[in-house]
């Protein structure tokens, strides 16, 4: 056998093989220390970072890859979280900065393995860590020189959010009224648990914190509301209870906000149209002011002591890189960048709900009409609380590379249109969704693009069940599926995935299965599985908490016992791999299984 050089590796490939690197997290007393995750030798792991320098120092070496890291005020210690495998359940760690990978790492806190659920850290070497357990719901401790001390323990769905940083008060969210979509936010007071503060805007509409000012002693406490159906900004007064709102006066919703440095500001993404861009907000005289790209998306930024932000951007054709306000590239990761793709189209459309938004790849050179109706891939997007943007996808890129149309649906249930938007599944979760899905794939069908005999459903997590749930309940209209970590038992999925996402499918479907039966069984893919006709592939964890293998296993044995055309792949991981090696192999499954079942 021939060496494979690097002309024979496919631009697809080289994509998914292009090293990555997220957003640096600053440490606030050492501003030039900084944490960040960034693929190594095709695995994602913690990284040091020196921005004075541009050191980039790998801390962590786990076969699995480490994703969740933070770092102290001081920036001496970097902390991460250990999970097995990818479970999700695991401790932190933490570890002195800059140090080599497996140096000095010790569990500082001494608290049992948890889901996470929040961890906040003091200067004085306090820290709050929220953890979540099927036997206990939630449980926020107060850990300091190792000793832990409970200020919040409930059934319920909550999160730890931001400490103060004079580290007199504690801003969580939480869903003890049962409703963990839409949260209420309570402030306590950190000496003894007390309730400083509590904000509720009642049912369907969610408040959350997103930080204290950085100013110590400064009782102003930044709000995230959906007071007029959408994500909005206010600051409260933790002591009056003061509400002020934020003003932006300009489209879209709150994707995200920090506080700038000296307190003075924010600074605020905005989704709008499916871009995400960012917004600087003097609070003192109200001006909003429009900074960084404006196109494409902005995945990430922070506010920096000198008035500088950092974020991390992206497009549709071109990859992701992080850099500063005049533009300059700040870091890039390590190894040659990824090759570049093609524009995004936006695509709306007339759905039973309302105006559908869609983002539409087609293959380069197909820049007019087209001649031939393409293959279409419908790529359905996960949570379902997100939304598909303007950003860089190698998998969308690969099926262009291949010569597929690609469309990602923006159905109804995805953020960034809005609460009641947002919250429309509710009336039959699933097919809500898959409303829409159809309604964008009929219209590329009708304007000649997509070949009505070559439609592929094709989705992760969420993406991954609408796929099972539309091939069983839409059979004449998909060629042919790809489900990644789907829930394909949802009563099953319930009984199995980690208490966080319980408490989101009580929120969405208004209880449990024992109480509301006929509900997950109307949106269960199991229920359909004997109406799917077209050929099926399955991607899935063995160690997934989100969507667990048991309930995967038992619509596969559902499709073995008709003899269904299905196959399934496996892989030693969670909800999704670090690895570029496992990444790749489960690309090279889809378009194998492509090429051998598509028509």
């Amino acid at each position: 056998m021939g060496r494979v050089t690097e002309a024979d590796v496919p631009r697809w490939e080289k994509r998914f093989r292009a090293g990555r690197v997220g957003l640096p997290e600053w440490a606030e007393d050492a501003p030039d220390r900084c944490v960040v995750e960034a693929t190594v030798a095709g695995v994602l792991e913690v990284h040091s970072f020196e921005a004075a320098s541009g050191e980039l120092r790998r801390l962590t070496d786990r076969p699995e890859g480490t994703s969740s890291a933070t770092i102290d005020h001081a920036g001496e210690f970097v902390w991460w979280f250990d999970d097995t495998a990818g479970d999700e359940y695991g401790v932190w760690r933490r570890q002195p900065f800059g140090s080599a990978p497996g140096t000095s790492v010790e569990d500082p806190l001494g608290l049992p393995a948890a889901y996470p659920a929040g961890l906040s850290m003091g200067r004085s070497g306090v820290v709050v860590v929220g953890s979540q357990d099927d036997d206990y719901g939630t449980r926020i401790d107060v850990v300091r020189d190792g000793r832990a001390r409970r200020v919040y323990e409930h059934r319920e769905d909550a999160w730890a959010g931001d400490l103060s940083p004079d580290e007199q008060w504690l801003a969580i969210a939480h869903s003890e009224h049962g409703d963990s979509r839409h949260p209420d936010l309570r402030v306590l007071l950190l000496a003894d648990g007390s309730t400083v503060a509590e904000l509720s805007d009642g049912p369907g509409k969610g408040v959350s914190p997103l930080g204290f000012s950085p100013v110590p002693g400064d009782p102003r406490l930044l709000v995230e509301h959906e007071r007029h159906g959408r994500a909005e900004l206010l600051v409260l007064d933790v002591l009056t209870g003061a509400e002020t709102p934020v003003e932006l006066g300009v489209p879209g919703e709150v994707a995200g906000a920090e506080w700038t440095r000296d307190g003075s500001g924010l600074v605020v993404l905005l989704d709008h149209e499916a871009r995400t861009l960012a917004h600087r907000v003097t609070l003192g005289t109200a001006a909003v002011e429009a900074i960084g790209p404006t196109t494409g998306s902005v995945g990430g930024a922070t506010a920096r002591p000198d008035g500088d932000v950092w974020l991390t951007w992206s497009s549709s054709a071109t990859p992701s890189v992080v850099r500063n306000l005049a533009g300059d590239v700040l870091l890039r990761a390590p190894g040659e960048p990824a090759p570049e793709s093609v524009e995004v189209r936006d695509v709306w459309v007339e759905g039973e709900g309302g105006r559908i938004h869609a983002l539409l790849r087609l293959p380069a050179g197909a820049d007019g009409p087209v001649p031939v109706p393409l293959p279409l891939v419908v790529e359905v997007h996960g949570g379902p609380t997100a939304h598909d943007t303007d950003a860089f996808r190698p998998y969308c890129a690969t099926w262009v590379d291949e010569g597929f149309a690609v469309v990602q649906v923006n159905y109804r249930g995805s953020t960034g249109y809005g609460s009641v938007w947002r919250d429309a599944l509710e009336a039959r979760v699933g097919h809500v969704e898959l409303a829409d899905i159809a309604a964008v794939a009929d219209h590329l069908v009708a304007e000649g693009i997509a070949d009505p005999r070559r439609l592929v459903l094709a989705g992760a997590s969420w993406g991954g069940f609408l796929t099972l749930l539309g091939l069983g309940t839409q059979p004449q209209r998909w060629a042919l599926g790809l489900a990644g970590v789907p829930v394909a038992d949802y009563v099953a999925a319930y009984e199995d995935e980690m208490e966080g996402l319980k408490a989101f499918d009580r929120s969405l479907f208004g209880g449990s299965p024992s109480e509301v039966p006929e509900k997950y069984a109307d949106s269960s893919p199991l229920t359909y599985v004997d109406a799917v006709t077209a050929p099926v592939l399955v991607l899935a964890g063995r160690n997934d908490p989100r969507c667990p293998i048991r309930q995967i296993d038992n619509y596969l044995e559902r499709l073995d016992a008709r003899g269904a055309t299905h196959e399934v792949y496996r892989y030693d991981a969670g909800h999704g791999s670090l690895l570029d090696d496992e990444r790749v192999r489960q690309m090279r499954v889809e378009l194998d299984f492509i090429a051998r079942h598509l028509p």
